[in-house]
C-alpha cells in the first residue's frame, strides 16, 4: 500500500477533522482502561464479536480530547478495513505509524488504539518493540482469546493489562432505554418496565446494537452476528473445512445453554471424531461465544476430567437456534445469572454431590468460594423448593465450606429462608441484576 492510501483509511476512521458519533458510555469499562492507560502498560479489551470494543475506544477517544489531548496526537486504526485485506503482515503496522507521524506530526507521545489486531500477522512483535522503546500509549481490541491471552502473554511478558467485554449488563441495558435504579424506591417505581424490559432482554439478548431495531431486525442482526462470528473468528483463522458441522454443534451448545455435556457425547451425537469435537468446542470458546463450566473439585486432575457445563454469550444467540415453543426460561434466567458473575469477576463452578444433587454455581474470587448459588424460576411448589435448598448443606458438608453464603436467585420476591440449619437468601432476578 502506498502512503495515500493508507492516509485516506486513517482519515475516514479517525476525528481529526470530523464530530464524534453519538455513542452510550459504559462506565464500568471506561474507568477501569482509563485508569490503566496512565499505568503505561499495553492495555488488551477483549470479547466476543460485536460486543462494544471499537465503542468502548472511542469513548476513550472521547475522554482525552475531553481532558485537552490533542486529536493529532491519536490514532485509531481498524483492522476489520476491507481495503486493508491483502495488507495484514507485520509490515503494515510499521508503514500506517510512519505515515501518522508524518501528516500528523503529533507533538506529544501517541495514543494508538488499534481494534481488532488480532488480523494482524504478527502484530504482538511490532506492539512489543513500541511498548519496550516506550515510544506509544497502547490500546489493543480482539475478538479471540486465545490469541490476545497466550501470544501477548509471550511477547510482553506480564506487562499487559486485559479487559473482558461482554454484551451488556441488564443494568447498562436499562440505561441504554433510559431508565436509572438506585435504591428499592426505584425497583418499585419501576416495576412494570423492569419486568418488561427484563422479557425482552431474556428474549433478544443484549448486543448493543439490538436496542437500535425492531424484533425482525433483530433477528436479522443476530444472524449475521452469529455467521460473522464462525466464518472470520473461527473458519477463516483455523482454516476449517467442515463449516456445517461446525455451524451444528455451535446451535446445539447455544441452543441448550447451561446443559451439562461431554466430548464423548458430542462426538457421538454428531458421528465425528473425538478430537474433532474436542477442537471444535475450544474454537467457539475461544471466539467468546460460549463459556466452559467445570465442576468443582479441590483436585485439579479430577477437575479437569470432569464434564463441562456450556453457556451461551448472548441469550439472543441462542433463541436464533432454538424450535419454537419448547420452554427454556428456566436455562436462561441460569445463564443470565452466569454471564452477571463473568462480569462481576468471580471464577465460577458448578457443583454435584456424592448422591447426584447439582449446585448450579459455585463461585470463587481471590481463591476463596465465596457463595453457592442455585437458580430457579420460583418456590412456591414445595417439590421445586425442596429439590433446590437441600443442595446447600449437603455441598457445605462434602467441600467442608465454612462462612460461605447461600443464595437462591428467582423471579420470587426477596426473603430469607431457613432450611437444614442453613441461612438461605432469595433473592430477586431483577434486583440481584441491579
Amino acid at each position: 500500500m502506498d502512503k495515500t492510501e493508507i492516509l485516506e483509511i486513517l482519515n475516514d476512521w479517525n476525528y481529526w477533522n470530523r464530530d464524534f458519533p453519538p455513542t452510550h458510555p459504559r462506565e464500568s469499562y471506561g474507568n477501569k482502561i482509563d485508569l490503566w492507560m496512565k499505568s503505561d502498560e499495553v492495555v488488551v479489551i477483549k470479547g466476543v464479536r460485536r460486543s462494544g470494543k471499537s465503542t468502548l475506544m472511542i469513548n476513550r477517544i472521547k475522554h482525552l480530547k475531553a481532558t485537552g489531548v490533542d486529536m493529532k496526537n491519536v490514532l485509531f486504526v481498524n483492522f476489520e478495513d476491507p481495503r486493508f485485506i491483502n495488507h495484514l503482515d507485520l509490515s503494515i503496522l510499521e508503514k500506517i505509524k510512519s505515515v501518522y507521524m508524518e501528516y500528523l506530526a503529533p507533538d506529544a507521545k501517541p495514543y494508538l488504539f488499534l481494534d481488532e489486531i488480532q488480523n494482524v500477522t504478527l502484530w504482538e512483535k511490532w506492539v512489543n518493540k513500541e511498548y519496550e522503546l516506550g515510544l506509544s500509549h497502547i490500546v489493543l481490541s480482539g475478538s479471540n482469546s486465545s490469541l490476545l491471552s497466550s501470544e501477548i502473554a509471550s511477547a510482553l511478558s506480564g506487562r499487559y493489562l486485559s479487559i473482558d467485554v461482554y454484551p451488556l449488563s441488564f443494568s447498562e441495558y436499562i440505561g441504554f432505554k433510559g431508565m436509572t435504579v438506585t435504591n428499592k424506591l426505584d425497583l418499585v417505581n419501576l416495576k412494570i418496565e423492569l419486568q418488561r424490559a427484563f422479557e425482552v432482554y431474556m428474549k433478544y439478548g443484549a448486543f448493543p446494537k439490538t436496542l437500535e431495531y425492531t424484533a425482525e431486525q433483530t433477528r436479522e442482526l443476530l444472524v449475521s452476528y452469529k455467521d460473522s462470528i464462525l466464518l472470520k473468528d473461527i473458519v477463516a483463522r483455523y482454516k476449517l473445512k467442515e463449516f456445517g458441522t461446525l455451524e451444528e454443534i455451535a446451535a446445539f451448545l447455544l441452543s441448550n445453554t447451561g446443559i451439562i455435556q461431554s466430548i464423548t457425547k458430542i462426538k457421538n451425537h454428531f458421528h465425528i471424531s473425538y478430537d474433532m469435537a474436542r477442537n471444535y468446542v475450544e474454537y467457539l470458546c475461544k471466539a467468546y461465544m460460549l463459556f466452559e463450566v467445570p465442576k468443582f473439585d479441590y483436585s485439579l486432575r479430577k477437575q479437569s476430567a470432569n464434564d463441562k457445563k456450556y453457556y451461551s454469550i448472548d441469550l439472543g444467540l441462542s433463541n436464533i437456534l432454538r424450535v419454537p415453543n419448547l420452554q427454556h426460561r428456566g436455562s436462561n434466567l441460569e445463564t443470565i445469572v452466569f454471564l452477571e458473575l463473568q462480569r462481576r469477576g468471580y471464577k465460577v463452578y458448578y457443583y454435584k454431590t456424592n448422591n447426584g444433587w447439582e449446585c448450579d454455581f459455585l463461585i470463587e474470587k481471590d481463591q476463596k468460594i465465596e457463595a453457592l448459588i442455585q437458580v430457579t424460576l420460583s418456590l412456591k411448589e414445595e417439590k421445586t423448593k425442596k429439590r433446590e435448598l437441600r443442595v446447600f448443606a449437603k455441598t457445605v458438608k462434602e467441600l467442608n465450606l465454612e462462612n460461605v453464603n447461600c443464595m437462591v436467585i428467582s423471579e420470587d420476591t426477596s426473603k430469607l429462608e431457613v432450611y437444614d440449619g442453613m441461612k438461605i437468601e432469595i433473592i430477586n432476578v431483577i434486583e440481584w441484576l441491579l
